[in-house]
């Protein structure tokens, strides 16, 4: 299992950020493709609203105004600036990247065995659907403090491999693994709900993981 590596680079920016006249493209706050009721009863409707438009739409707004602030620093030549805007622009931008992730994952019509060729993956790398599923859960829950339980996908090994990132660190920038399927296990992910039961909500939240949207993302990582 790997662990994410603490790092003090930006990891966020992206190509293209940047039109030609200079115009900074802003990032937006994705809409869900289900309503927030829809995963009920593993995810209530109150969880889902508050994590969608409140925490994800802050990571957005954060990370707006630290690539602003960033974008002032290179124009200035100011590279202290630049370093110093590191740590919120990995924190917002793996908030993000993640959570945008995540709520592709879940599926109201989720839960179930996986199908496809991840299902082949799985089986040749962890043995069955079964240990996959245990050592993930695992090792979601051994997370300390907040953070994410990853399944990803090794491409210079053609191998699945899980993960655990603290609070939120992005799972490419740092490890190098494409992600697939991510959980997360900050509080806010299910306090109202499970309290401070985290191996409940880990074990709940298999039942509405979208095992299309994670065999799509592993036919497209593994191209």
């Amino acid at each position: 299992m790997l662990s994410c590596v603490k790092m003090t680079q930006r990891v966020v920016s992206r190509p293209g950020l940047l039109a030609a006249a200079g115009t900074r493209l802003k990032h937006t706050l994705p809409d869900l493709p289900y309503d927030y009721g829809a995963l009920e009863p593993t995810i209530s409707a109150e969880i889902m609203q508050l994590h969608h438009s409140k925490h994800h739409a802050t990571y957005v707004n954060n990370l707006n105004v630290a690539e602003e602030k960033l974008a002032e620093a290179q124009a200035k030549g100011d590279v202290t600036t630049e370093i110093a805007l590191g740590p919120a622009l990995k924190f917002n931008g793996g908030g993000h990247l993640n959570h945008s992730i995540f709520w592709t994952n879940l599926s109201p019509n989720g839960g179930g065995e996986p199908q496809g060729e991840v299902l082949a993956a799985i089986n040749r790398d962890f043995g069955s659907f079964e240990n996959l599923k245990k050592k993930m859960s695992a090792s979601s829950v051994a997370v300390q403090g907040s953070g994410w339980g990853w399944l990803g996908y090794d491409k210079e090994n053609n191998r699945l491999s899980i993960a655990a990132c603290p609070n939120q660190d992005p799972l490419q920038a740092t490890t190098g693994l494409i992600p697939l399927l991510g959980i997360d296990v900050w509080e806010h992910a299910y306090y109202l709900q499970y309290r401070n039961v985290r191996p409940d909500y880990v074990n709940a939240i298999w039942n509405v993981v979208n095992w299309e949207n994670i065999n799509e993302r592993f036919l497209a990582a593994s191209k």
